[in-house]
C-alpha cells in the first residue's frame, strides 16, 4: 500500500511539472499585452463598421496603452530627435501615434471575418520579449505577425512576416521630410498622411 500511495505522489508531481509551463505560458504578460490588443481590434471588427476613422476612434484607447509610442517615435526619427525642442517632440510624438493608430485602423478592413491567434509564450529576445501572432483574413489567407514588448510589457516594434520592421519602414518613410522640412515638414507629412487615411470612404 505504501508502495502504491508513492507512486501516486510520484504521478501528481509529475502532472504538475508538465502542466507548470503551460501556467507560466498563461500568465505571460507580454503576451497578455498583445492578446488584450487583439481583443479590441476583434471588437472593433465585430461593430459592423467599414468606416476607417470608427476602427481607429475604437482601437486608440488599447492601442495607447499597449503601444511605447514614445520609444517608438524616437527610433524612427533617428539621431536628430536629441536636437529637436521639447514642444516638437511633444507634437511629432502624438501625431506619430494619430498615424500609426490610423495606418492599423485602415489594414483592419484585410482582417474582417478572419482571426487572430497569440503564441501564449514569449521569446526573449536581448533585452525585450517577442510574442508570436498569426492573423488570418476570411478567405484563410494568413501571416505571421510578430510583436517585440519591452521590460514594462509595452510594445515598441512590429515584425512583419516574422522579419520586416515596423518601426525601420516608418523610419525610412520619414527620412525625406525631416530632411525637406526638418520637424515641421515632418509633422505635416505624419497629419496629411493620417488626415488622408481617415477621411478613406468604404468600399461600397
Amino acid at each position: 500500500m505504501r508502495l502504491i500511495r508513492e507512486f501516486l505522489a510520484a504521478l501528481v508531481c509529475v502532472a504538475a511539472l508538465a502542466a507548470a509551463p503551460t501556467a507560466r505560458a498563461a500568465d505571460d504578460p507580454a503576451a497578455k499585452t498583445v492578446q488584450s490588443l487583439y481583443t479590441s481590434y476583434e471588437a472593433a471588427l465585430k461593430d459592423g463598421s467599414r468606416d476607417v476613422k470608427a476602427r481607429a476612434d475604437a482601437i486608440s484607447g488599447p492601442m495607447r496603452e499597449s503601444f511605447d509610442f514614445p520609444a517608438m517615435v524616437r527610433v524612427a526619427v533617428g539621431p536628430k530627435w536629441k536636437g529637436l525642442a521639447a514642444d516638437q517632440q511633444t507634437a511629432l510624438t502624438e501625431a506619430f501615434a494619430q498615424h500609426f493608430i490610423a495606418t492599423y485602423a485602415t489594414r483592419l478592413s484585410e482582417a474582417i471575418g478572419g482571426k487572430f491567434d497569440v503564441n501564449p509564450k514569449s521569446e526573449a529576445r536581448g533585452g525585450a520579449r517577442v510574442v508570436r501572432t498569426r492573423v488570418a483574413n476570411a478567405g484563410g489567407e494568413d501571416s505571421d505577425v510578430d510583436f517585440v514588448v519591452n521590460a514594462g510589457n509595452r510594445i515598441q516594434d512590429v515584425l512583419l512576416n516574422g522579419n520586416v520592421s515596423e518601426v525601420a519602414a516608418q523610419r525610412t518613410s520619414f527620412a525625406e521630410p525631416l530632411k525637406a522640412g526638418g520637424a515641421d515638414g515632418l509633422l505635416k507629412f505624419l497629419r496629411e498622411r493620417t488626415d488622408k487615411m481617415l477621411a478613406a470612404k468604404p468600399a461600397p
